[in-house]
């Protein structure tokens, strides 16, 4: 996963170069960053247990078109995923094109939520919101976005409330098979020795995954650009576009927190331990569900430099959604990430996206 913007290369005079650096570092001084870190206007619409619900302000002067977008957070990734900074900001996108844009997302978690599995976010969640969202619409069906863990919550909501007023699935970034991750791939025989169970132990006591822990995971998947970014950044000082991405990918980071105890311990031993979810099924304890029974359009998308979700841990769901209606799969540029929100995305994800939901709009 790359969690530092691509440098691009500017054909301009060393002059100009020292020129726009020392205003950058000037601008940084006097304001504190160069990103604009303003989030775009929403109103809180419905909440419930670890359930917020927001409704994006439409742009003045305009009306708005289509079948609405509701966007999945991950669990521990805050909603900033969503809307990093203006003009890299999937939400600033979507509503700068008149479309009806949600968002759910779960609050901080903490020790009181250690009993939450899994199945609160796949049962009561993110149904919930579907059906707030399709309400507020006035009825119309819900273009549902995923990314990340966010993807396969909604993949197995779709599949265990078969009738959920869905117009179309939209996974970017959600691996299934997890022997592909980089990262975990060669810790799985180690999962299952006697150590194993001392991760058991930790998450048991301290009531979930900290956010310590969840952040440092989630750097270390890219961890030679941790070594890199001093440099980079020197090297870009003059780059005003890379050094207000690195600021918002920064404080996106620094806001990552907590899972809830029984959720990280069924991640643990459903998706790292045994990788469940590469057979198409998941054990929600009083039943199973599986991926086959999703009926919706779904577009599924990867990362071609994704260390958390990389192109062969995401395709296997190719041959997953076989119930699917229509099924599309598309490799964009950018890191975990950056397929989502990096720079690239402008002129990649997010028409993809565009022409996805235009073409399965009611």
């Amino acid at each position: 996963m790359a969690l530092l913007p691509r440098p691009r290369k500017a054909a301009a005079s060393i002059a100009t170069t020292v020129g726009a650096a020392a205003g950058n570092v000037a601008h940084s001084l006097l304001y504190g960053g160069l990103a604009d870190l303003r989030p775009m206007p929403r109103t809180l619409i419905d909440d419930g247990n670890r359930r917020e619900l927001y409704h994006y302000r439409p742009l003045a002067g305009t009306t708005p078109e289509g079948d609405p977008v509701l966007l999945v957070t991950p669990l521990a990734a805050p909603a900033l995923c969503y809307d990093l900074r203006r003009d890299c900001s999937v939400v600033e996108h979507l509503v700068g094109t008149g479309r009806p844009t949600y968002l759910v997302e779960y609050g901080e978690v903490n020790f009181s939520d250690r009993s939450l599995g899994i199945e609160h976010w796949i049962s009561h969640v993110v149904p919930e919101a579907i059906r707030s969202v399709s309400e507020h619409a006035g009825g119309r069906s819900v273009h549902v976005v995923g990314w990340s863990l966010g993807g396969i919550f909604t993949m197995l909501t779709a599949a265990d409330f078969p009738d959920l007023p869905i117009a179309s699935l939209s996974v970017l970034g959600s691996p299934c098979d997890v022997r592909q991750v980089p990262m975990i791939a060669p810790l799985r025989p180690l999962l299952n020795l006697p150590p194993g169970n001392l991760v058991t132990t930790a998450y048991q006591a301290f009531g979930g995954a900290p956010k310590p822990l969840v952040r440092w995971a989630f750097q270390i998947s890219s961890v030679d650009k941790m070594f890199t970014k001093p440099v980079a950044k020197l090297s870009n000082l003059a780059d005003r576009e890379f050094l207000a991405q690195l600021e918002a990918v920064d404080r996106f980071t620094d806001n990552i927190i907590a899972y809830p105890g029984r959720t990280f311990g069924q991640l643990y031993h459903h998706f790292f331990r045994t990788n469940a979810l590469f057979n198409g099924q998941i054990d929600l304890g009083d039943h199973q569900v599986y991926l086959c029974d999703i009926k919706q359009p779904t577009l599924v998308v990867a990362g071609a430099n994704d260390g958390i979700g990389p192109v062969a841990a995401v395709k296997p769901l190719i041959d997953l959604l076989t119930g699917a209606d229509e099924l599309r799969f598309e490799v964009v540029p950018g890191g975990h990430l950056g397929l989502l929100t990096g720079r690239d995305a402008r002129t990649t994800t997010w028409p993809l996206l565009d022409e996805w939901f235009t073409q399965h709009d009611a």
